[in-house]
């Protein structure tokens, strides 16, 4: 009953696990059908009822940097590198909704760690064109999130109060040729399939090998002892 139970159990888990996988991968295709679409425009983002509906899609938007509220998000990695990255305000032409792009990756000075690379961000009317994402993705830190050019991570609501901007719950990550010197090589959007596969792997195997200890500890090394007692009695 044991062997039943926990076979039963890892079995269940296993095909839990597939079932996880294979919602995954019809979310992989829904985000890679979004890649493809046209790209939005300011009137598409700001008419969204939900901007988060748009993530992943391509957008071009037209506005103007906030440079002086610009923040280095730092410990980010990008081709197994570890620097800063960029992240602008850019207000909409013709709103005054504000949405955070992040333009691109950049070395840190190791030998001052209060050191900003110099960014050259062009003023007057600009052409973003990126990606729809989330906002920057938030690392471990203690405390509340810092003040300053240099951050580990941001905190949309606090940001907002902090500069006065009308921020949408959303960011742009910037693609293209950067004349800035921003590396922009940003990871393919993947929600962990095979992570689920492993995890089947592992219950199946559990499953197997509960019915494999079973098979030899209660009917094939009795009958083998069985056996040998039978031929030492001879």
């Amino acid at each position: 009953m044991a062997t039943v139970f926990t076979m039963a159990v890892t079995a269940s888990l296993g095909f839990w696990q597939l079932d996880r996988a294979g919602q995954k991968i019809a979310l992989q295709a829904q985000i890679d059908q979004r890649a493809k679409l046209p790209a939005w425009q300011i009137a598409d983002l700001l008419g969204a009822a939900d901007p988060m509906q748009g993530v992943h899609r391509p957008v071009q938007l037209r506005g103007q940097w906030v440079s002086d509220a610009s923040v280095f998000l730092d410990n980010r990695q990008m081709s197994a590198r570890n620097g800063f990255i960029l992240v602008t305000p850019l207000r909409l032409t013709g709103s005054p909704q504000t949405v955070l792009v992040q333009r691109g990756w950049v070395p840190r000075d190791f030998t001052d760690r209060s050191r900003v690379p110099t960014i050259d961000t062009p003023s007057g009317e600009v052409l973003v064109e990126g990606r729809l994402a989330p906002p920057p993705g938030k690392l471990y830190e203690l405390g509340e999130a810092g003040t300053g050019a240099i951050r580990q991570n941001i905190d949309l609501g606090s940001f907002a109060q902090e500069t006065g901007l009308i921020l949408l719950a959303v960011s742009v990550q910037q693609t293209g040729a950067s004349p800035e010197g921003l590396l922009r090589e940003w990871p393919r959007a993947a929600v962990g399939v095979d992570k689920h596969h492993g995890y089947a792997f592992q219950w199946f195997g559990l499953c197997a090998l509960a019915g494999l200890l079973y098979l030899w500890f209660q009917i094939i090394s009795p009958r083998r002892k069985r056996i040998s007692h039978g031929t030492d009695a001879r």
